[in-house]
């Protein structure tokens, strides 16, 4: 069995566990039709709102492999090119799905051996003395060679000041970045401004990330989109005053949090309460048959 460690916010170990040695169909391995080359890319990402450009350079980042094994198959030397990322955005916009779908893409493109996707945070780096810290940091990067290495709020490793250790495991990731380019895919991930700031600490960790991706903010209409598909996954439906209440909500806020407004969280948040007072209001009336258990009302929409 191979295995996927995901740090929860604790910075607890979750093992996702997946079979190993399973044998991928020879059509099931053609990633790309005649008519579009990019079909499993395409196919990736089809649920996902709001993305394209991201979408447009992870085909950008299939095709330099696809030409490199063509080149080498015509005796061309291919160009070497190492996959870390940088993430951009405001809380809730997708950066964490992205890099989880990602893993699992890159796996099944051939680009990563094993797939797997391991969260951290400044606590699972840092140590406590001298040393510490480089040696965590190494670790942590050994258990991610052939995945995926997803470090958010990576801008709290330079919070501490001179004599914090958040500094050496900057330092050491640049090294282990450089000694294993071609084994794991690091991916930093933060808010806009402080990654900016982040990048500053050390001379050469903005070059060393070849792909800075945008996470905007998404619209009202896009958020109502993530919020029909998070209904129809929990197996629920909105009325048509629901719909028309939910938006109302979602324009107000955004409007009134433009600094602190959390995009998909947001729209899961104000989705689970309403599910909470259907079910307070199914109770009190009663209401038991399949559509009344299914149907959430403008009356569901409080926040």
């Amino acid at each position: 069995m191979e295995h996927a460690a995901q740090y929860n916010d604790k910075g607890q170990i979750n093992i996702v566990l997946k079979k190993s040695g399973e044998k991928i169909k020879k059509e099931e391995k053609q990633h790309h039709t005649e008519d579009n080359p990019f079909v499993a890319v395409d196919e990736a990402f089809s649920s996902f709102i709001g993305i394209n450009h991201l979408q447009e350079t992870v085909k950008e980042i299939y095709a330099s492999l696809i030409i490199n094994k063509k080149r080498i198959e015509v005796g061309l030397k291919p160009s070497k090119q190492s996959l870390h990322m940088l993430f951009r955005g405001n809380p809730g916009t997708g950066k964490t799905t992205v890099a989880r779908k990602l893993a699992e893409l890159f796996h099944q493109l051939e680009v990563l051996s094993k797939g797997h996707l391991i969260e951290a945070e400044r606590a699972d780096l840092v140590g406590e003395y001298i040393g510490h810290t480089a040696q965590k940091t190494r670790e942590l990067v050994q258990k991610a060679l052939g995945g995926i290495l997803f470090i958010d709020e990576a801008y709290s490793l330079g919070r501490g000041g001179e004599k914090d250790f958040g500094k050496e495991a900057i330092d050491t990731l640049v090294k282990q970045m450089e000694d294993y380019h071609h084994d794991f895919v690091l991916i930093l991930a933060g808010y806009p401004k402080e990654m900016d700031n982040f990048l500053k600490l050390n001379p050469g960790l903005r070059s060393r990330f070849p792909f800075h991706m945008e996470f905007k903010d998404y619209t009202v209409d896009e958020l109502l989109q993530i919020a029909f598909q998070m209904v129809k996954e929990r197996e629920y439906i909105l009325s048509k005053e629901a719909e028309w209440k939910l938006r109302d909500i979602i324009m107000s806020e955004k409007q009134s949090n433009r600094v602190s407004f959390s995009n998909g969280r947001f729209i899961r948040n104000v989705l689970e309460e309403a599910i909470r007072k259907q079910a307070m209001r199914n109770m009190y009336q009663q209401g038991f048959r399949r559509k009344e258990l299914m149907t959430l009302t403008s009356h569901d929409f409080e926040w």
